[in-house]
């Protein structure tokens, strides 16, 4: 794609590379499949990469898998400003019926189920099923925050250090990206990630822009907090999501406690199922692929979830 450097973002697979605009944004996205929409979202610090097990399993079992790079990522667009949850979730639905589609089902990991979440209040009739991994509901994740100094607060202290100006995109891209591959290690299961996804990702890291843009989300969720914008954005995620939500949680995950996750389903009024991955930390669907697409193969299609 034009201003981006292309070559650790297309990777060649079992799925096609594309440029889908919404909203004046254009996004990259990778889609395997035919059938109904599956949207994927990625979280930090990857790319669609992330997915690229699902894109194959959901095409195969007869869905149309679209993984994309979020604003700011991969080879997406990275405007000046657009990095609040509200924005982003407008990203989302605007992606779904400039894919030609009036719902989709949602699935997002760690910012891209932030995401989610958010697309299941601010645009319900776009979300028709919802599938968050690794994340709680955002005013769930807020109350673990604020009530587990010694666990959560401190797993999440990386977030604090995104605060500062300047000093942590340096940081993380320093030697190769190194840190990105550290904290890779750091939140998932030993024995992951394999060197492929670890040189994809740091090298899609790298590409100008993507740093800070990714470090622009987590100063949009602490700075918003006390500004009216934030105040407006948490009244409003207290509406109950109205469709059926799976929420999929690795045991292992030391970014985000399994016991921070739990609690999310006050927020669901409609179906709610709660799955532990054992074996899996913050990655369970790159960790545990077979068993992450079981349970959401297995949910997809029941209509009593």
């Amino acid at each position: 794609m034009a201003g981006h450097d292309s070559s650790p973002i297309e990777v060649d697979g079992p799925w096609t590379h594309r440029a889908v605009s919404a909203g004046g944004t254009r996004f990259h996205v990778a889609e395997a499949g035919e059938g109904p929409l599956v949207l994927l979202l990625h979280g930090f610090p990857e790319f669609w990469w992330s997915w690229h097990n699902q894109l194959v399993s959901l095409a195969g079992a007869g869905y149309r898998a679209v993984a994309v790079d979020l604003r700011g990522y991969g080879g997406s667009d990275r405007p000046p400003r657009g990095y609040d949850l509200v924005t982003l979730a407008g990203d989302a639905a605007g992606l779904v019926r400039a894919l030609g589609e009036a719902g989709a089902t949602v699935v997002g990991h760690d910012w891209g189920g932030l995401l989610a979440w958010t697309m299941g209040v601010y645009h319900p009739k776009i979300v028709q099923r919802l599938a968050v991994v690794g994340v709680p509901h955002p005013l769930r994740l807020r109350q673990a925050v604020r009530g587990d100094l010694r666990g959560q607060a401190w797993a999440t202290r990386h977030t604090l250090g995104f605060q500062v100006p300047m000093w942590p995109e340096k940081r993380l891209l320093r030697d190769d990206a190194e840190l990105v591959g550290q904290l890779l290690h750091e939140w998932s299961a030993p024995g992951w990630p394999d060197e492929r996804t670890e040189r994809l990702v740091r090298r899609a890291f790298q590409i100008p822009g993507t740093a800070h843009c990714a470090l622009e989300y987590y100063r949009w969720l602490i700075r918003s907090q006390p500004r009216p914008d934030g105040i407006r954005y948490a009244n409003r995620m207290r509406k109950p999501i109205q469709v059926p939500t799976l929420q999929l949680h690795g045991a292992l995950d030391t970014c985000v406690l399994p016991a921070s996750a739990q609690g999310s389903g006050r927020y669901v009024s409609a179906p709610y199922r709660w799955q532990l991955i054992e074996g899996a930390g913050h990655f369970p669907h790159q960790e545990r692929p077979r068993e992450f697409d079981s349970h959401l193969l297995g949910w997809l299609p029941d209509p009593g979830v």
